[in-house]
């Protein structure tokens, strides 16, 4: 079942961005401002070996103006556009991209990360599978710019394929600087992976498509406002994924309480928002280094090269991740002061730094998506850390802990201002049991790439404090 809403608020003008395949790489700003020292490096990270669309480019003017997507694909016939086909099934005809990944499916990516990675049952099956099965509640919003015509009807047909069960869906259009959000295949293609995979691990959850009317940052925030508001009237609770970002800029810091529940007036409410952290390599992006809300970077999965049994999860060198050159870790977001205390040789607990937790986005290891408008049906291989977002919001709904940015002490009725989630997260980095239990430590023996940045043992510049494993501590 299916809905479309109009809502208005004020701000911006539209600009449209076509669907095209072009190759690029973003050398970002690697030092923290405020810390005036360089991000720890690694070795070079390795060459992109994917495509990139063209509502993905980043262009240096448009900081703080407009904002990108973070999809990102891998051609299965060696050329540089998405691969059509008549159902995922095709996939292995294709033959393998590489001898250590494959492609993942509902099926195998829920079995990793909500079940246990190293059973039969984790091998892909791109024929009759099932992804997970019922989880989750309350609402997962998913901010995005432009109209997808197909959104409906493509995610139920998408559903039927995996056997999951058929999604509560809702779409937003917004009309605050447009009569309705004018179509955008690039923006469509984002939007297919951030709903569909969304509705993947919390199949219980409304998903809810917020539509704004152009990828500004003026109609992207009035969006995420709504998003927001219409969970807390209508939900209470939920989680807002935002996989769009862009370079960092002077001012930001302006924007950030508007991905919060405070910022929003809707205190009472159990709301988190998650970003993309990018997928340019090392470097910081917004709103990404927002540290009111949870930045997801990205993994690459690695197989059995006969059986295609799970092995190890790997950072993925597209990832985002560094020192913000803007923003600083208050009294309210102060988890990462822990990790680095006060020796600023390591990292500087006054800047911001990304990302927080991590999920599958390497194309090579990456997912089929379902949209006529967008690819005329079925398209492969898709990656990039606009699957991280929606995933991580998903497994932290899953989890149906419902923490927000304002948590009322029945003590004295005061609003506690905080990250709750990253406080949840951070928390159990130096546990014993806990942390080995709940989160995948993604290390420089579990996969031979880097982002550019430092991988390391526990939370690094790639994965943040790892990836998922189950619901708890989430």
């Amino acid at each position: 079942m299916s809905k479309t809403w109009k809502l208005s608020i004020v701000v911006g003008m539209m600009v449209l961005l076509a669907f095209g395949a072009m190759a690029q790489d973003v050398d970002r700003n690697k030092t923290g401002a405020n810390s005036g020292r360089p991000v720890p490096q690694a070795a070079p990270r390795p060459t992109p070996n994917w495509s990139v669309p063209e509502s993905s480019i980043e262009r240096p003017e448009d900081a703080g103006l407009r904002m990108h997507t973070n999809i990102v694909f891998r051609s299965l016939d060696g050329t540089d556009k998405p691969t059509h086909l008549s159902s995922p099934a095709e996939i292995p005809n294709f033959g393998p991209l590489a001898t250590d990944k494959v492609e993942e499916t509902p099926q195998s990516l829920g079995c990793i990360y909500l079940g246990s990675p190293k059973s039969a049952g984790c091998v892909p099956n791109y024929g009759v599978s099932h992804g997970p099965s019922a989880g989750g509640s309350g609402a997962i919003a998913l901010v995005d710019a432009f109209d997808d015509p197909t959104a409906a009807s493509d995610l139920a047909f998408f559903d039927k394929y995996w056997g999951l069960a058929a999604a509560k869906f809702i779409k937003i259009k917004m009309t605050n600087s447009c009569t309705s959000p004018p179509p955008n295949a690039g923006w469509a293609g984002e939007e297919t992976l951030d709903i569909e995979y969304a509705h993947v691990y919390a199949p219980g959850a409304t998903i809810i498509l917020v539509e704004a009317c152009s990828n500004l940052n003026s109609d992207l925030l009035a969006a995420e406002t709504v998003a927001f508001n219409y969970i807390a009237v209508h939900y209470g609770w939920g989680t807002v994924s935002n996989s769009w970002g862009g370079g960092e800029f002077s001012g930001e810091t302006s924007y950030d309480s508007l991905f919060t529940t405070f910022g929003n007036g809707d205190q009472g409410a159990g709301i988190t928002a998650f970003a993309s952290a990018g997928d340019s390599g090392c470097g910081a992006a917004w709103p990404s280094s927002n540290p009111w809300l949870v930045s997801a970077g990205g993994t690459s999965i690695y197989r059995n090269a006969t059986g295609q049994a799970f092995v190890s999860e790997g950072c993925w060198s597209g990832s985002g991740g560094g020192d913000s050159a803007y923003e600083t870790m208050g009294v309210a977001t102060d988890y990462q002061y822990p990790m680095c205390g006060n020796d600023a040789s390591a990292c500087n607990p006054a800047n911001r730094l990304t990302p927080d937790f991590a999920f599958n986005s390497d194309p090579y290891s990456g997912v089929a998506l379902y949209s006529v408008y967008a690819f005329g049906g079925w398209s492969c291989c898709w990656g990039g850390t606009s699957e991280a977002s929606p995933s991580l919001a998903a497994i932290v709904n899953r989890a149906n802990n419902q923490l927000s940015s304002c948590w009322y002490n029945p003590f004295n009725g005061w609003c506690f201002y905080t990250n709750a989630e990253n406080n949840l997260l951070y928390s159990q980095l130096p546990t014993n049991k806990a942390y080995g239990q709940n989160f995948y430590d993604i290390t420089p023996a579990t996969g031979p790439d880097t982002n550019g940045c430092t991988v390391a043992k526990r939370w690094d510049y790639c994965t943040g404090v790892g990836s998922p494993r189950g619901v708890l501590g989430k």
